[in-house]
């Protein structure tokens, strides 16, 4: 995702806050005519419903500086990594390592397989010409994680992690001791109930099989190959993205709003409406260490119900936060937020706001961004060129209570 820069920014900040605040008078003169008449103008409406659309434009903006935001806490975090990494006593010989490796990265990128030892063009290896291989060069993997990052904005506030295996076990802390008061010369005894426990994450395959004539690869007036890896790419994030919300775990992720595990932080009252106080009681719902890094998550539908609310104060809870400080993004009681489309609508029994702290609530785990085989053989006798995509992926809750739900009634 490409960094904003601070020309867009104050173009933004400037068509934002005056929509908004378009917005604003609209809707107030909106609820002063149901107040009076019962219902409001068609016109009024119709004026309202225009300035949400100009208001979504500016979505897509916002959502960039969330996940800029979450992308430099990332770095920050792996920095830490590493740092700690340099500081453990076999640090020396890692170094040497990695001084090693980004040698014979910078050697190839120089010279090419010609500036590099047998040894270290079959270590580089993963696929060979006889067979087709697995399709998968850098520049390709990076265009997918952007791909994915766009579609998937679970990917951009939660903790992703590699893995070479099948599988990963995090290690979690289910109970603690609670420290006790004692005299100078009493007697101590020992303070139990710190439990741990292994949460394990196994990575699930997506594939996708789609056969196509040899005369069209042939005939077509475009690369129908790379459009094809595009569309994998673009079918695999959309799949991972509902599997992170919703996923029941068989075959899939499990999603944050999969069954209990995730807790209710305030239960609606009605079945189709939100209102402020609810919001605000889910924000508090939340033990205060993570909510200091929460952000909520919820569809665009939901969203401009939320622009509509107003506090006891009447004050709307939502603010255009880079109209105040530029490079800031949206927020509502304060806390930024991430469109996810698979997020429930508002409706009865449905789960429409999620509010935590990502990051250390839910672990996505990868093991194979994407492969694709092509395959010109087994189905050349119908002349088709068979293309075989896969991917895998896990994710899991790692920290129930770092994350909330608002469920409806």
């Amino acid at each position: 995702m490409s960094e904003v820069n601070q020309t867009e920014v104050k173009s933004a900040v400037d068509a934002m806050a005056s929509a908004f605040e378009e917005f604003k008078k609209a809707n107030d003169e909106r609820l002063k005519q149901i107040e009076e008449k019962g219902h409001a103008d068609p016109l009024l409406e119709g004026k309202l419903s225009a300035i949400e659309k100009d208001l979504d434009k500016f979505e897509d903006f916002n959502q960039k500086l969330v996940a800029q935001t979450k992308s430099a806490e990332q770095m920050n975090e792996k920095l830490n990594d590493i740092e700690k990494m340099m500081k453990r006593p076999n640090a020396g010989v890692e170094a040497k390592a990695i001084d090693e490796n980004l040698r014979i990265w910078e050697n190839f990128m120089r010279k090419g397989k010609e500036g590099m030892d047998p040894e270290e063009i079959k270590a580089l290896t993963v696929g060979t010409s006889a067979t087709a291989g697995n399709l998968a060069p850098a520049e390709y993997v990076e265009e997918l994680i952007k791909v994915i990052t766009e579609i998937s904005p679970v990917r951009s506030v939660a903790r992703v992690r590699q893995t070479s295996n099948k599988e990963i076990e995090v290690p979690s802390k289910t109970a603690t001791f609670a420290a006790a008061w004692t005299a100078e010369a009493g007697s101590r005894t020992e303070t139990t109930g710190y439990t741990t426990s292994l949460n394990t994450i196994p990575t699930h395959e997506l594939y996708a099989l789609v056969d196509i004539s040899s005369a069209l690869l042939e005939d077509s007036v475009f690369d129908l190959e790379a459009e094809m890896n595009l569309e994998f790419a673009e079918q695999f994030a959309k799949a991972e993205g509902a599997a992170f919300i919703s996923g029941d775990g068989t075959n899939k992720p499990t999603g944050i709003t999969n069954g209990s595990l995730v807790a209710s932080g305030v239960t609606a009252a009605s079945a189709t409406v939100i209102t402020a106080d609810e919001v605000l009681d889910l924000v508090h719902s939340l033990k205060a260490d993570y909510a200091q890094n929460a952000a909520f998550m919820m569809n665009r539908a939901t969203l401009g119900e939320i622009r509509k609310l107003k506090d006891t104060a009447g004050q709307y809870i939502f603010q255009t936060g880079f109209s105040g400080q530029a490079g800031l993004p949206n927020t509502i009681y304060g806390h930024p937020y991430v469109e996810a489309p698979d997020v429930a609508d508002i409706a009865t029994g449905t789960k429409p706001i999620i509010f935590g702290d990502y990051r250390r609530g839910y672990m996505i785990v990868d093991r194979v961004a994407l492969s694709v085989l092509r395959d010109p053989f087994s189905q050349a006798s119908s002349g088709n060129v068979r293309y075989i995509a896969r991917r895998r992926v896990g994710g899991e809750v790692v920290l129930a209570e770092a994350m909330k739900v608002l469920e409806m009634a």
